[in-house]
């Protein structure tokens, strides 16, 4: 099991959304990066080298990115953002991947 480590940015994403929306993403995370964050799904990928994190998870309209450091189980969540068709928003500011 890995343990969930979240910077001070994405917290402060985190709370930038809505109670519920804010429920949704805790809920996806827990189920989705607790057990094998480097396996990719549908709602999982490797991203190409970015500035953000190696890692994407989608749920719904909600982007996750994070690193995994494998050698101490622990997944770093990096930045929690939305997307609006091809472009990224991390609170309500436009980000390039």
């Amino acid at each position: 099991m890995y343990e969930l480590d979240f910077t001070r940015s994405a917290r402060q994403d985190l709370e930038a959304l809505r109670k519920f929306d804010q429920q949704l993403v805790l809920d996806g995370i827990d189920e989705q990066l607790r057990f094998e964050p480097m396996v990719e799904t549908p709602n999982r990928k490797r991203l190409e080298p970015n500035d953000i994190a190696e890692w994407e998870l989608r749920l719904g309209k909600y982007r996750v990115f994070y690193d995994v450091e494998e050698q101490v189980k622990i997944v770093a969540i990096k930045a929690i953002g939305y997307k609006v068709g091809n472009e990224l928003y991390i609170r309500g500011e436009r980000r390039e991947l």
